[in-house]
C-alpha cells in the first residue's frame, strides 16, 4: 500500500518498535514459526454502537507489499538493539498467511472481528500496528458518515479535505466516507484515485473579487451556465444574495440551461433555507437545489429537521472528516489461538473488565434473519454449523437471563476468505459496489439500530460453545 504522499515507499515499516521486538524475541527463543491467530474488533465502550466496516483493500495491499528495503535494515541496524540474524530475517519478509474479513460496507458491532490474521506469529505480529491504523480510521470515518447520513433524507457530500489530519486522513477519509453513504467528495485526489464524483462551487473571495455580488454571480454563470451553484451569503443572503442568484437563474433559463441552485454557508440554516425556497419557488426555479454548509454534526442536522429546514444536500467537512463526536473506533488486534504440540489452542486475555477480557479462539459470526431484517449476531467458534431448522436460542454474554429464541430465519456467515497461504483469493470490489453493498446492509437493520439518539440494542450474543469454552479458560485462569 503507497500512501498519496510517499511515493513508492511501502508501509512495512509503520509499526510500533515493540512489534519488532517481539519478532525478535520469537525469532531467538526458536518459536517464530509457530502458527498464531489475532482477532482485530473495536470495544463498544465509550464509543459507537454500531460500525461500518471499512480499509479492507487498502490493508490487502498493505500485506502485498510487505518488504524491509535495505534502508529499512540500515536503520534499524543503527539503533543498536536487534542482532544480525533478525535483520537477515527481515530481509525475506512477506506475509505468507491467511486473512478472513467481513466485506466493506457491512454493518458490525462490538467484539465481532472485523479482520481475522492466521500466520506465522513472526508475521502476524509485525503487522498489528498498520493493519490497525488502517482499519481504525476508515471504519471510523465510514460510520461517523452512515450516522449523519441516518440523521436526514438529504445527501450529504464530503469536504473535509482543509480540516483533516493530514493528506492521508483527507484522502482515505474521503474514500471511507463514500462508504458510509457520501457519495460526493471535494478532495480532487481521492476523485482520481478512487472515482468518486468530486463537487464543489465557488467561495466567498471570488464573489469579494468582482466589484458587486451580482457581476461576480453573472461571471461564474457564464463560465459555468450548466453546473451554476452560487453561494449567496457572501453579503447579506435575503436582501441581495437569493435576489441576485434569481437574476441570473432567470436569464441562464432563458438560454436554455438548468441551474442548480445556491449555497447556504453561514447564519439560520433552517430559517434561511425555507426563506429562500419560498422565494426560489415564487421565481419559478423549483428545480433549484439549496446546499448547506457550516460546521455541521448530527446534533446539528436533527435540529435542522426538526425545524423543517429546506436544504436538499449537505456538505459537511470538519466534523465528519475529523470524526468530531468521537475520536477514536477503540478497534484492537488480540491473540485467540496459538499453536502448541501442532494443533492451534484457544488462547484468551483477562481483565477485571469485562469488556477487556477477549473472546477466545477461532471465530466467525453469523447474522440471523428474520422475516428478512437482521434480527441478531451471533459470534460462534469457526467450526460451528447453525440448523436453521431447529430453534435457536441466544442469550446476553453477561446477563445470561436475557435470552430470545428464533424458530423462523435464516442466516448468513460475515466473514470471507481474502488471503490464502499468502495468495489473494477474493476479488476486491469497486469502490462503487462497496458502497452499494453498504446500502443494502443498512437497508436490513430497522431504524431504531441506526439512530443517534437513544438507540437500540442490537443483540451481538456468545454461541452456547464460544459461552462454555470462555467460563472454562476464566476457571482456569483463576486457578493458575
Amino acid at each position: 500500500m503507497i500512501s498519496p504522499l510517499s511515493g513508492e515507499r511501502n508501509l512495512t515499516m509503520l509499526t510500533d518498535l515493540y512489534q519488532l521486538t517481539m519478532a525478535n524475541g520469537y525469532l531467538q527463543k526458536g518459536v517464530s514459526e509457530k502458527r498464531a491467530v489475532f482477532d482485530l474488533f473495536y470495544r463498544g465502550s465509550g464509543g459507537y454502537s454500531y460500525a461500518v466496516a471499512a480499509g479492507l483493500e487498502q490493508a490487502v495491499q498493505y500485506l502485498r507489499d510487505l518488504r524491509f528495503e535495505e534502508k529499512d535494515i540500515a536503520y534499524l541496524r543503527s539503533l543498536g538493539i536487534f542482532p544480525e540474524n533478525f535483520l537477515e530475517r527481515l530481509k525475506s519478509f512477506r506475509f505468507t498467511g491467511d486473512l478472513k474479513a467481513i466485506p466493506e460496507g457491512t454493518i458490525v458491532f462490538p467484539s465481532e472481528p472485523i479482520l481475522t490474521v492466521s500466520a506465522p506469529i513472526f508475521e502476524a505480529q509485525i503487522i498489528e500496528t498498520a493493519l490497525l491504523t488502517i482499519v481504525n480510521h476508515q471504519t471510523l470515518i465510514a460510520t461517523t458518515a452512515a450516522r449523519l447520513a441516518a440523521c436526514t433524507d438529504a445527501k450529504i457530500l464530503e469536504f473535509g479535505l482543509r480540516r483533516a489530519q493530514g493528506p492521508d486522513a483527507g484522502t482515505y477519509g474521503a474514500r471511507a466516507a463514500y462508504i458510509g453513504g457520501c457519495r460526493s467528495t471535494s478532495n480532487v485526489l481521492a476523485g482520481e484515485m478512487f472515482g468518486i464524483a468530486v463537487a464543489g462551487t465557488h467561495s466567498h473571495s471570488w464573489v469579494m473579487t468582482f466589484p458587486t455580488e451580482l457581476e461576480a454571480f453573472e461571471a461564474y454563470a457564464e463560465i459555468y451556465p450548466d453546473n451554476c451553484l452560487l453561494l449567496v451569503d457572501t453579503y447579506d443572503t435575503l436582501k441581495s444574495g437569493v435576489p441576485n442568484a434569481i437574476k441570473v437563474f432567470d436569464r441562464l433559463k432563458a438560454e436554455g440551461h438548468k441551474p442548480i441552485g445556491i449555497r447556504l454557508d453561514s447564519g439560520d440554516l433552517a430559517y434561511l433555507s425555507r426563506e429562500a425556497r419560498k422565494m426560489l419557488d415564487a421565481a419559478g426555479h423549483v428545480d433549484c437545489k439549496i446546499f448547506a454548509s457550516n460546521d455541521i454534526d448530527e446534533r446539528v442536522l436533527l435540529a435542522l429537521n426538526s425545524q423543517d429546514a429546506k436544504i436538499d444536500v449537505y456538505g459537511i467537512g470538519t466534523k465528519l472528516i475529523t470524526s468530531f463526536s468521537n475520536a477514536s473506533l477503540g478497534g484492537v488486534y488480540k491473540l485467540c489461538a496459538v499453536e502448541e504440540d501442532g494443533k492451534l489452542v484457544p488462547k484468551i486475555k483477562v481483565s477485571d473488565s469485562h469488556d477487556k477480557t477477549t473472546d477466545p479462539g477461532i471465530k466467525k459470526t453469523v447474522r440471523i434473519y428474520r422475516g428478512g431484517m437482521a434480527a441478531a449476531d451471533l459470534i460462534c467458534l469457526a467450526d460451528e454449523t447453525v440448523d436453521t431448522s431447529r430453534p435457536l436460542t441466544v442469550f446476553h454474554p453477561e446477563q445470561t437471563w436475557k435470552r430470545t429464541t428464533f424458530k423462523d430465519f435464516t442466516v448468513k456467515e460475515l466473514p470471507v476468505d481474502i488471503i490464502k497461504n499468502g495468495e489473494l483469493v477474493y476479488d476486491l470490489p469497486t469502490l462503487e459496489e462497496i458502497g452499494r453493498h453498504h446500502d443494502e446492509s443498512k437497508a436490513e437493520f430497522f431504524p431504531e439500530y441506526k439512530r443517534v439518539v437513544n438507540t437500540q440494542y442490537y443483540k451481538v450474543d456468545l454461541s452456547q460453545k464460544l459461552w462454555d469454552l470462555k467460563q472454562e479458560l476464566l476457571a482456569e485462569s483463576a486457578q493458575s
